[in-house]
């Protein structure tokens, strides 16, 4: 008597399916990879300021540019808008407790970069960046602010 072969199917690997992405980690280089984003909440760091102000802190930037990610950072809620009284009365953006909160990550990501990525026009290297003088950091966060780039 022929017994009857069934097949078996072949064993595939599954094909790598990709890590599942963390909707908060996600959020945050999203914010983080804004144009300017960062250098604008390092700017206000250093306390409030009106645009004028803001935008000698970060060199660089365009009015047009300030204002847009002024306008966006308000939205998330990272910075906000006070009206000062006075002749004239004037406005200031400043730092949410949000915002406040951001300077910890920030200031961990100024100091990975410092140690981690070479600076603009440098040959990348394997080593400590030569030229740059180490930023002190403990893992603290008392000196949050000293961590980021001088206004």
């Amino acid at each position: 008597m022929t017994t009857q072969k069934h097949s078996q199917p072949a064993h595939r690997s599954q094909p790598p399916q990709p890590a599942r992405s963390n909707p908060a980690l996600t959020r945050a280089f999203e914010l983080l990879g804004g144009p300017w984003n960062g250098p604008i909440i390092a700017a206000l760091a250093w306390g409030p300021a009106d645009f004028a102000h803001v935008r000698e802190r970060v060199p660089g930037i365009s009015d047009d540019t300030l204002a847009d990610r002024l306008q966006d950072l308000t939205t998330v809620g990272l910075i906000t808008w006070i009206t000062r009284p006075g002749p004239p009365p004037h406005g200031e953006y400043t730092l949410t407790a949000h915002g406040n909160a951001f300077l910890i990550p920030l200031a961990a990501l100024t100091v990975w970069a410092q140690d981690h990525l070479p600076a603009r026009g440098s040959p990348a290297s394997g080593g400590p960046l030569v030229g740059q003088a180490p930023l002190p950091h403990d893992g603290g966060a008392a000196d949050v602010v000293a961590l980021l780039p001088p206004a």
